[in-house]
């Protein structure tokens, strides 16, 4: 059992955002290691953040888990817990509280800001002080795009190569060069429920069954380099295009699992219906769309409160959210970043 809450240790406290995977991750190679298939590329958000704070309990014989204020299970907190104090040669049980506003579970990235947030506010917490690479692994452990997280603005996740340990050393996320770019992302909450198949298990499917996962391989790793050159180049329309073909391309590989993996509600088509008809009227605004129903429009900032208000009239959405490129995970306590 926990201690006296007064006898705690040393803490830290740590704020991350969600991302937006524009050119998308979905497939291991390695499930322990959390080793993608492909590499992606995506950009952290200056909206609905994650805050977590990590507190040691000397004394403590298990770690506790409070999520939005409601305590629960320590399941892959404890095991990622396992991993930091491996790491730091330490024993401490630890409190995590984490405030999310993300809706957890809903494909909106909540497992990336929650492991991201976690994984520097624990590194601080037992006195480690790892660089930006070096956290993004460690993240990664957690969640596979939490490495993203790690870092504001856009970033690629390198897939790496081999896999043990020099897998896991070539794995991390970094920021890239973007050029003249004033993006705004414009996310319609149309579900904020926990999905029916959850992203690790939909994923194991696709890999083993889909028959078409194997040119998504190869699709990505030609977008992820002429997304990489749009950006230097700042050609929203270039990016755009980029992002939805590749979103869509993602669905049409989990439709062919089997059993299908079916993530788009009638919300999400008649939002993609919305889009397109945006760009008929000459917006260039562009749809994408991770593990769940909810999406997410890119356009220019001026025209953003366009596309939200069209967003609005094409689905009783519970809500909009209009972001723009966010910051990178940043610690209070402990070690320190």
């Amino acid at each position: 059992m926990m201690n006296d809450p007064s006898a705690a240790g040393p803490g830290a406290t740590a704020v991350a955002h969600p991302n937006i995977a524009l050119v998308k991750y979905w497939g291991k190679r390695d499930e322990t290691l959390a080793l993608p298939v492909t590499g992606s590329l995506s950009v952290t958000l200056d909206v609905l953040p994650t805050t977590t704070r990590v507190t040691l309990i000397p004394g403590a014989t298990r770690d506790v888990v409070v999520l939005n204020g409601e305590p629960v299970g320590a399941g892959r907190v404890g095991g990622f817990l396992d991993l930091v104090r491996a790491l730091a040669g330490r024993g401490e049980r630890a409190l995590v509280e984490s405030d999310n506003q993300v809706p957890t579970g809903a494909g909106l990235a909540s497992s990336a800001a929650g492991f991201a947030a976690l994984a520097a506010a624990a590194t601080a917490a037992y006195g480690l002080d790892l660089g930006g690479r070096e956290l993004s692994r460690l993240a990664r452990r957690g969640s596979g795009s939490a490495c993203r997280s790690v870092f504001g603005g856009f970033v690629q996740w390198h897939a790496g190569s081999g896999g043990g340990h020099a897998g896991d050393l070539s794995s991390y996320a970094e920021s890239v060069p973007v050029g003249a770019l004033d993006p705004a992302l414009v996310v319609a909450v149309t579900d904020t429920g926990a999905k029916a198949v959850p992203s690790r298990d939909a994923m194991r499917r696709t890999v083993a069954t889909s028959p078409l996962y194997e040119a998504w391989a190869r699709t990505c790793e030609k977008d992820l380099a002429r997304m990489r050159d749009a950006l230097v180049h700042g050609d929203i329309t270039a990016v755009g295009a980029i992002t939805e073909g590749n979103a869509l391309c993602m669905h049409a590989v989990m439709l062919a699992a089997r059993p299908a993996v079916r993530y788009l509600s009638g919300a999400s088509l008649a939002i993609l219906d919305a889009v397109a008809a945006l760009r008929a009227d000459g917006v260039p605004a562009y749809a994408t769309v991770d593990a769940g129903p909810n999406v997410v429009v890119l356009c220019s900032r001026g025209d953003a409160a366009r596309v939200a208000a069209v967003l609005r009239a094409a689905w009783p959405v519970r809500s909009i959210h209009v972001a723009g490129p966010g910051p990178g995970v940043t610690v209070e306590g402990g070690a320190g970043r």
